[in-house]
């Protein structure tokens, strides 16, 4: 009979205080903890409880490998979005305004003109090249001229009492 050998393993030891650290080689290199999980093997036995079938129910197509079917199928019923009636149009197109608060108004710098450029440089605007409308909440606290902005009336009157301007 053969010995079986004894296999020792190395065991490494702290490197003394001022010596360079050991170099690093592929084969140190370890997935951290937990970050590496086995696959679940199916079809192995009931014992596992993803045994006989694996899982997936019975016979028929959705125990086939292909066996997917689209999003909103009824299996051949006419579909639910095909049932109701349609009425109507919805632009693609349309831009949306984005709005702005009067009370916000006072991030913009001191006798500058409210553009869509300037709000867009106080970071009250996402898109200088859409549509931009000031409502009117809150209160204005120095007179503004504003330009290329869509105002609601309350806006409206709340800039010209401070003093303000609209122009087209």
């Amino acid at each position: 009979m053969a010995k079986a050998k004894a296999k020792s393993k190395a065991k490494k030891t702290p490197a003394a205080p001022g010596a360079p650290p050991p170099r690093l080689a592929l084969h140190d290199l370890r997935p951290a903890a937990g970050s590496r999980q086995w696959r679940t093997r199916v079809g192995r036995g009931p014992g596992s409880g993803l045994g006989k079938t694996s899982g997936r129910g019975g016979k028929g197509q959705t125990a086939r490998g292909s066996g997917k079917v689209r999003g909103g199928f009824e299996g051949g019923q006419m579909p639910l979005v095909r049932r109701i009636p349609k009425r109507g149009f919805t632009n693609p197109f349309k831009q949306p305004a984005q709005v702005v608060n009067v009370r916000h108004l006072g991030f913009v710098a001191d006798g500058v003109e409210i553009t869509p450029h300037t709000l867009f440089g106080a970071g009250l605007v996402r898109r200088p090249d859409r549509p931009v409308k000031l409502l009117g909440m809150g209160d204005v606290q120095r007179k503004f001229v504003v330009k290329g902005v869509t105002v609601s009336a309350s806006a409206r009157a709340k800039i010209e009492q401070a003093g303000g301007t609209i122009e087209g």
